[in-house]
């Protein structure tokens, strides 16, 4: 694991740890920048800043910089009452990208505190499958039935089990390539 994954890793440990998980805002573009600052603050310079240049990964282009913002208040906006709902915010977010990197580890955690808030659940990530998870995400943006699929099996009402959490944080790192050394 690289130095900087290892310390993003500490750091979401001692988001939940310090109780300041329960100061973030609920399903709005500025908790996703306060979780996003808070995992990669002293790592990046533009922790929980919006970025402001255009990005693309594996042949995907996300939300054109130029937009963003105006993109971002209308997905703050979208409902959150339902779990079809939540994951279809949840798409939008990731479609948006809205940091220069890491919006995947940071969003998953903005998932999660939208499901614990609204239907007192939250993903058992543990037992999500990467590849299914990462397939899932790719065609989210044009069907997120899949996806949705996906997650339902996996909701707990266990939502203030730390061990769950924190697995679930182990396990988001995962997705993103990294692997928490013994």
């Amino acid at each position: 694991m690289k130095n900087i994954d290892k310390k993003s890793l500490e750091n979401a440990y001692r988001l939940f740890e310090s109780g300041f998980i329960n100061e973030i805002e609920v399903g709005t573009t500025k908790g996703l920048q306060q979780i996003h600052k808070y995992l990669f603050d002293n790592l990046f310079d533009f922790a929980g800043t919006i970025r402001r240049t255009n990005i693309s990964k594996g042949g995907f282009r996300f939300a054109t910089a130029l937009y963003l913002n105006e993109i971002l208040v209308k997905i703050e906006a979208m409902p959150e009452s339902t779990f079809e709902e939540i994951v279809a915010k949840y798409v939008e977010m990731n479609i948006a990208h809205p940091f220069m990197e890491s919006n995947g580890r940071s969003m998953r955690i903005w998932l999660d505190m939208m499901l614990k808030n609204n239907l007192k659940k939250m993903v058992n990530w543990q037992f999500v499958d990467k590849t299914l998870y990462l397939q899932a995400m790719e065609r989210s943006p044009i069907n997120d039935l899949e996806l949705r699929t996906l997650l339902l099996q996996h909701l707990t009402t266990d939502v203030d089990n730390r061990d769950l959490i924190f697995k679930g944080i182990e396990q988001s790192y995962y997705y993103e390539g990294y692997k928490k050394e013994d």
